[in-house]
């Protein structure tokens, strides 16, 4: 196959050509209430050519047929030919590169029959099922992929990537009367089978906080000073500032320029958040992007201080900057865009009982429901809270909406946990392209002055 994809490099008559394939293999196991409602296996195969002419800009070609590359470039080719760019489109220079990145799972899911996938997801459904006598509804998913991907450009790259992922999702409905409230439990890496056994207590996690909000009280609507969990501190950053950090939409958008500028504050001292997408293991990791270039830690923001942003070697180009490996695509099916990795708020110092200590009357928000974020604008749901009092986590509460101004916040984030974590719980990221893979980090923060909606 390689000789088949030298062949077709030189063939083309574009200024830059590259080819991306991939074949995957994957299983998902689905139980909705007491029954199985999905058990498949599915083998997908294909790939995508990206000519760049100058003078033009990109020709795409894409297929599953992967016999005929020569046709699928010039293809590609004669579309970059006619494609009339407002702007020369240029790729900021990175080495070549020629890498053979394997995996050895421990325990390979490909090795493990469906039967034993399918008890695995059941045990999982029972344990929702069997938790309270209120719990009415559940669904339990499992997940694996394995893909094998290749990239080579006309520069002289040529990199074969294995990626795996596995996947545990979790979720519990509880009714009483009317009153009805969900909760989920999820993890996932890029890892073997044992990685998603025993893991029991998660299945016991959401199903015992589905009840639990049935008894929960709405939180009193007002502006509190806010404690937000690792998981929902991670989300937060990702949505609300890390969209904002990909440099095409900055570049495309006169508003984000005025907003991103390089040395301008947006938090105090203690704040620091950066992508990562070389650490290993974590759901948004690869050696290189789908590029050819190397990924590594960017920071984002230091110090309080904006010193970075993500690219692609297109932005890089455009903004006179160095690709940071951050052109990711969901698959063959897409050229890459720039997209996030593994991104996190930095741990700090402050304990978490330091962080609660101050607190006469606050909210301790957790996970991420879900949310909406535009420009400088934010708005998120927490999966459950607890108010606090005297410095003490007391009882639960739901229905807990944060909203505000991204850079009035992160002002008032005055405490950072020395508790970071990465969140195992399966993000996924759209932007246009369908769920990519990505990792959420943080450690506890807390946060002055939030506006919280309730009754």
């Amino acid at each position: 196959m390689r000789d088949k994809i030298q062949a077709a490099l030189r063939s083309s008559k574009a200024d830059y050509t590259e080819i991306r394939l991939q074949e995957g293999e994957a299983t998902t196991i689905v139980y909705r209430g007491k029954d199985l409602e999905t058990a498949s296996a599915v083998i997908d195969v294909g790939g995508i050519v990206r000519c760049l002419c100058r003078g033009g800009g990109w020709g795409v070609s894409t297929f599953n047929d992967r016999d005929d590359l020569l046709t699928k470039v010039e293809q590609a080719c004669q579309s970059a030919q006619v494609v009339q760019s407002e702007e020369p489109i240029e790729l900021a220079p990175i080495p070549v590169s020629e890498a053979r990145i394997t995996v050895a799972l421990k325990h390979d899911f490909r090795g493990i029959s469906m039967a034993e996938k399918k008890a695995l997801s059941e045990e999982y459904n029972n344990i929702l099922l069997r938790r309270s006598n209120k719990i009415v509804d559940t669904t339990a998913i499992y997940q694996d992929a394995f893909s094998r991907v290749v990239f080579a450009n006309s520069e002289g790259t040529f990199i074969e990537e294995e990626r795996p992922m596995i996947t545990v999702y979790l979720i519990a409905v509880a009714r009483d009367g009317d009153n009805v409230q969900t909760a989920s439990e999820s993890v996932s890496g890029q890892a073997g089978f044992d990685f998603a056994q025993g893991r029991h207590e998660l299945a016991q996690a959401a199903a015992q906080r589905a009840v639990n909000l049935l008894s929960a009280e709405t939180v009193v609507g007002g502006q509190y000073t806010v404690v937000v969990n690792p998981r929902l501190a991670g989300v937060f950053v990702h949505e609300a500032f890390g969209h904002l950090s990909e440099s095409d939409f900055v570049y495309e958008n006169p508003r984000a320029q005025e907003m991103m500028s390089m040395g301008r504050r947006f938090g105090r001292d203690l704040l620091t958040v950066f992508d990562d997408g070389s650490l290993p293991g974590l759901r948004g990791t690869h050696k290189y992007d789908d590029e050819g270039t190397l990924t590594g830690r960017s920071d984002l923001i230091k110090d309080g201080i904006l010193v970075g942003r993500l690219h692609s070697r297109e932005t890089a180009a455009k903004m006179g900057e160095k690709p940071t490996g951050n052109a990711r695509a969901t698959g063959y099916r897409y050229a890459p865009i720039v997209r996030m990795t593994n991104t996190a708020i930095e741990g700090g110092t402050t304990s978490f009982e330091d962080i609660l200590g101050e607190i006469k009357l606050g909210v301790y928000a957790c996970d991420a429901y879900g949310g909406q974020t535009e420009l400088e604008s934010f708005s998120f749901s927490s999966a459950y809270a607890y108010m606090i009092r005297d410095g003490q986590v007391a009882e639960m509460v739901r229905d807990v909406i944060l909203a505000g101004n991204l850079f009035t916040t992160l002002m008032n984030i005055d405490a950072i946990g020395s508790d970071f974590e990465w969140s195992h719980s399966g993000g996924r990221c759209g932007k246009g392209q369908g769920g990519l893979p990505v990792t959420f980090g943080a450690p506890h923060i807390r946060i002055q002055k939030v506006v919280i909606g309730g009754k």
